[in-house]
């Protein structure tokens, strides 16, 4: 895990999203986003279950937010902010260059996918996802040369808390 322990804090905050997302019936997946200065300025869980949207991912999800947030910090109504504060948050709100996106599962191909086009600096996941992920086990999405952004990773953060939170939610699930 190197570099991972930097990450601790805010894993624990998207096991947190996580454990909210089993409380009404999802997939416990959860995910945050930090912007330059170490803050989590979004945050959430998957919700595909609650809201019956297939793309309620907690990435997709985090990085709407963190895109609201990024455009809110540089909109003339939030001008009382340092007008350098506002020009690194990019105005348009949908590049996260400065951000991290943390979530508890390596993505699988749409939310890689979303990584990418937020044009996130890095990513930084727990669990590894052998059926699903593309980061590093089924494919490499987000660091692929042929596409017009490579984002850095960060994995195995917190990796067995991760994947027990998903391994206990799917035991429960099963008929015995």
């Amino acid at each position: 895990m190197a570099g991972g322990t930097r990450w601790l804090g805010a894993m624990r905050d998207a096991l947190a999203e996580a454990e909210r997302a089993a409380g009404h019936g999802d997939v416990p997946i959860g995910a945050v986003v930090v912007d330059a200065a170490g803050t989590v300025i979004a945050r959430a869980g998957n919700e595909r279950e609650l809201t019956g949207d297939p793309t309620a991912h907690a990435e997709i999800l985090a990085l709407r937010r963190a895109a609201d947030v990024l455009r809110e910090r540089s909109s003339p109504a939030g001008a009382d902010a340092d007008p350098e504060d506002a020009a690194a948050s990019q105005a348009d709100g949908w590049r996260l260059g400065d951000c991290t996106l943390v979530v508890t599962l390596e993505p699988c191909t749409m939310c890689a996918g979303a990584v990418v086009n937020a044009r996130l600096a890095r990513l930084v996941f727990g669990a590894f996802d052998p059926k699903a992920g593309a980061v590093s086990s089924l494919r490499d999405v987000v660091r692929d040369p042929r596409l017009n952004h490579r984002t850095e990773v960060t994995a195995g953060v917190l990796a067995d808390e991760c994947g027990a939170l998903l391994r206990d939610f799917f035991a429960r699930r099963r008929p015995e």
